[in-house]
């Protein structure tokens, strides 16, 4: 499996971003798609997640309300659109896939590479 995560950049605090994350080479029906952050310094942490083949999504109470999951299924496609983006946003963003805890980046088997969100003050 194969994950490609994509969108990240700078912008201003109240801005919105889109992030992108592709995946390729088997089916995700039976699986999270999550995405996760860490920004330097502190640890890896749960963001959302979206349940392919189910339509269920949790968020992190820290995003809930400005931050979308959705996918796109004809694509292989998750996005998280970002809204109302606070400097405390800013980190490297992950999407990933897995079949255990939806937030829990320990239950994840497939990881992107990561892209950076830089929100400034």
């Amino acid at each position: 499996v194969q994950l490609q995560a994509s969108g990240g950049g700078l912008v201003q605090a109240g801005d919105s971003l889109r992030l992108s994350c592709a995946a390729s080479g088997r089916s995700f029906s039976r699986l999270w798609l999550g995405w996760f952050r860490q920004a330097t310094g502190k640890e890896r942490e749960f963001v959302a997640a979206t349940y392919w083949s189910g339509g269920i999504t949790k968020y992190a109470d820290s995003v809930k309300g400005r931050f979308i999951i959705s996918r796109e299924n004809a694509k292989n496609t998750s996005y998280l659109q970002m809204n109302s983006l606070k400097p405390e946003d800013t980190a490297i963003y992950y999407c990933a896939g897995g079949q255990g805890l939806y937030s829990s980046w320990s239950d994840y088997n497939y990881w992107g590479q990561g892209t950076l969100v830089t929100v400034s003050s």
